[in-house]
């Protein structure tokens, strides 16, 4: 589907006191930073962002992108210089470019996810997580293996609060974060779509390196202990595991996701 893209506004360079500045970003508005998160907000939800600030100083390929992006989605722009950038967001690895958005978190259909899909699909579900800083790891593993989105249930998770959007230090907006009412019949869902749905079970006789994973996959991981619930386990197409070497009998949901996100990374060829 075609985006829609409203008409560029002018850029504007913003005199304000950082403390006004940080005054009109009250009332539900957050700063992201960084390429990646900041121009995968545009795309996804530009309704979101209140305003980007670019380092006029920046004229590379990347910085001419992101400013063509702003402008075709109307979005206003502010010039700013490294020191003030530096200012906003506490660290020096915003890449020259920050944005103020909307920190509400427009609800996401797993619908809308399966029918924006380019490429074969490669889903994180967790089911039973608590833990937020076990949900931000796992949103920071999803990004860095290319995820498509995480996906977990309504009922018996922790949900994407401040603590799991911390800890996940930008993901939280550049990987789809889809809460579902029931489960199962969600698994069933991406099933019906050809994606291949896989349940991480330490008793399973399969290793995740069994599994053939260079078409549409969907991982499921439970939490570290309790694993999948038993009608997640029997509405997966099939089990795998990670083979243990050592002592320990389980591992972090998050560094586990990693691991099988990444051989399905490895299996596509990278």
């Amino acid at each position: 589907m075609a985006e829609q893209f409203g008409k560029g506004r002018r850029k504007s360079q913003d005199k304000r006191p950082e403390g006004e500045l940080r005054a009109a970003q009250g009332g539900g508005s957050r700063m992201i930073y960084g390429f990646h998160a900041v121009l995968g907000k545009l795309r996804r939800d530009p309704e979101g962002v209140f305003e980007v600030y670019l380092n006029a100083e920046r004229q590379d390929v990347r910085a001419k992108d992101a400013l063509r992006l702003v402008e075709s989605q109307g979005v206003r722009l502010i010039q700013a210089d490294g020191e003030r950038l530096d200012r906003m967001v506490g660290t020096r690895r915003h890449q020259g470019v920050v944005a103020r958005v909307d920190a509400r978190q427009r609800e996401l259909k797993l619908a809308d996810v399966l029918e924006g899909l380019e490429e074969n699909a490669l889903l994180l579900v967790l089911d039973g997580v608590q833990d937020p800083h076990n949900l931000g790891a796992c949103l920071r593993v999803a990004d860095a293996a290319g995820a498509h989105a995480v996906i977990a249930p309504k009922d018996r998770a922790v949900g994407l609060n401040a603590t799991a959007i911390k800890v996940a230090s930008g993901a939280a907006d550049t990987v789809p974060y889809v809460t579902v009412t029931n489960l199962a019949r969600s698994l069933r869902e991406m099933q019906e779509a050809g994606i291949w749905v896989v349940g991480a079970a330490g008793e399973a006789e399969k290793s995740l390196y069994q599994i053939d994973q260079t078409g549409p996959v969907a991982w499921v991981l439970g939490a570290e202990g309790d694993g999948l619930r038993r009608l997640t386990r029997e509405t997966c197409d099939e089990l795998a595991q990670i083979p243990m070497h050592g002592s320990v009998e389980s591992l972090n949901v998050s560094v586990a996701s990693g691991i099988c996100l990444f051989e399905a990374r490895r299996q596509r060829g990278g």
